[in-house]
């Protein structure tokens, strides 16, 4: 179970996986009290010829979902895949410095997408299976090569999808933001939370009758 601190908003009632390795989309589930356990599914991650985001991070969710769900069967399993695309093309998670520079260049100064798409399932109650694909708006401020290598350096670009983490280091490229700030982070929370709200997965916190 994840570590909650200070006070909770949601208390879960139902068990519940997290079938993904990301620290963000944990600690963001974590701040809101929820108690989940993670067991991290692998499924490929190649973009298909002529797939769009919304279809791409809609199938790798649900065949991450599938794969951990069928290990979990009491339980109820949350996958999400994250994609960041500029003019149509989906930008991956860099190799090495020299692309991850490439791709901030290219996102510099203009406006790209971040899809994440997320699958709620359990095998127990599969009619109730929920995936769904959530876009947000990003308009980067124009960077220089000099700034963009002295991201680069810091080592935040290599781990995240189209080089940078909105959330870490990165705050300081984005000018403007249309949507979710926690799709591009890379987990729709209002979305999530009101499905597992909807499910009874897990409840408000009450108050202290003290």
């Amino acid at each position: 179970m994840p570590d909650r601190p200070g006070p909770c908003c949601f208390k879960t009632v139902a068990p519940l996986i997290l079938a993904s390795a990301s620290p963000r989309r944990r600690v963001m589930l974590a701040k809101l009290g929820l108690d989940f356990t993670i067991d991290a599914a692998q499924a490929d991650e190649r973009v298909r010829t002529g797939e769009r985001a919304a279809d791409f991070v809609l199938r790798v969710a649900r065949d991450k979902a599938a794969i951990v769900a069928g290990r979990h069967p009491g339980a109820w399993t949350l996958a999400a895949d994250t994609a960041v695309v500029l003019q149509g093309e989906i930008l991956g998670k860099p190799a090495h410095p020299p692309e991850a520079r490439r791709m901030l260049s290219r996102l510099a100064g203009r406006t790209h997408e971040v899809w994440t798409g997320f699958c709620l399932t359990s095998p127990r109650r599969p009619e109730q299976t929920h995936s769904q694909a959530v876009r947000t708006e990003v308009r980067f401020s124009p960077l220089t090569p000099a700034v963009i290598d002295a991201y680069v350096r810091t080592g935040d670009p290599l781990d995240k999808a189209g080089a940078y983490g909105i959330q870490s280091l990165a705050g300081f490229m984005v000018e403007e933001i249309s949507g979710s700030y926690s799709n591009v982070v890379g987990l729709p929370l209002s979305e999530v939370i009101a499905r597992l709200l909807a499910l009874d997965l897990i409840v408000p916190v009450a108050p202290d009758p003290s």
